[in-house]
């Protein structure tokens, strides 16, 4: 496993460049149902130690809370060795509604000290200034290391700092070869001021790893509602996916593998992939030892600039067509 740069954070925790997201945690709309919360989720927070995965993600509103709880429970006194995340919905966005839902989710993750408590969405009414007062008097009660953002622009993330009164640590963005968008500014200003960016979906919801296909579409509701996931999408991507599968066969990987390698190989940059199952968090951990050659790295950049996958409004009416399609299989 590689690491981040270890005087990056304040909390002086390793941060894993490969980390571990735990959306699906307590979550039904994943469909992993519930022995997949009572055993499964367990055995792959275990097995994800044992490879030296110290970046854990979580949130409050991913299974209204259950998500934190089966983390908490499952890192047990290991807790204190990991670098822990997770993140607040700022819907009332007052400094003590932020203290007391902050100290809640370290309730529920048995936690003495969030190591990153971010701003799940930015307020779209609102500005940052109450909400990062409650911040400010959680870190300088003990009880948060890093403050973070999450789906912020450079704008609001530096209008973040400024309201801090400090570096807002990170920015968690979803980042991947189909979805390059914060190569604009948000990755050079993570390098450049030494904030780090912590990619969401590195693999595209699953897109990335070549197993689905026109006749091989994704059943559970989230992955169908991506446009991603659309056949006419699924098709364009065919020469984004040929290039990951000629990387994988150089380095002995998988397409997903090598699409992980890509997200990371930057040093700002950090992924946290989700697993539903022991075998994919090693996969996904061994994608951290992976080192791509700068043509490996370019032909893989040039083949997503080609991939010009539908979205926005104009795969609004064909996600109807083809949620409406499934149901009547």
């Amino acid at each position: 496993m590689r690491y981040l740069n270890g005087d990056l954070s304040k909390t002086g925790k390793k941060i894993s460049k490969i980390g571990l997201g735990t959306w699906q945690f307590g979550t039904g709309e994943w469909g992993y149902g519930q022995e997949y919360a009572d055993t499964g989720a367990a055995a792959i927070v275990r097995r994800a130690l044992e490879l030296g995965v110290t970046l854990i993600d979580t949130a409050e509103v991913y299974g209204f809370g259950r998500s934190e709880r089966i983390l908490g429970q499952a890192l047990g006194t290991d807790l204190e060795s990991i670098f822990v995340a997770t993140k607040i919905m700022p819907v009332l966005p007052a400094a003590h509604v932020v203290e007391r839902r902050g100290a809640a989710s370290a309730k529920r993750l048995r936690a003495r000290t969030l190591d990153l408590y971010q701003v799940h969405q930015p307020n779209p009414v609102v500005r940052d200034g109450p909400l990062m007062r409650g911040m400010r008097a959680l870190r300088e009660a003990g009880l948060v290391g890093e403050v973070g953002v999450s789906n912020y622009s450079l704008k609001r993330w530096q209008a973040a700092d400024a309201a801090l009164g400090g570096p807002v640590f990170s920015n968690q963005v979803r980042y991947s070869l189909a979805e390059r968008s914060p190569e604009k500014d948000l990755i050079p200003y993570a390098a450049e001021h030494r904030r780090v960016v912590i990619a969401y979906s590195p693999l595209g919801q699953g897109v990335l790893s070549g197993r689905y296909h026109e006749g091989h579409r994704p059943l559970n509701l989230i992955r169908s509602l991506n446009p991603l996931f659309l056949p006419e999408n699924i098709e364009r991507a065919a020469g984004l996916i040929a290039a990951l599968r000629a990387v994988a066969g150089a380095h002995g990987a998988t397409p997903a593998q090598i699409a992980l390698a890509w997200v990371i190989r930057h040093p700002a940059v950090v992924a946290i992939p989700g697993a539903s199952s022991v075998a994919q968090v090693e996969s996904n951990a061994a994608a951290a030892d992976i080192e791509l050659t700068d043509d490996e790295y370019e032909m893989l950049s040039a083949a997503s600039d080609r991939f010009d996958p539908i979205a926005g409004v104009q795969a609004m009416p064909r996600l109807a067509r083809s949620r409406l399609t499934a149901k009547r299989r």
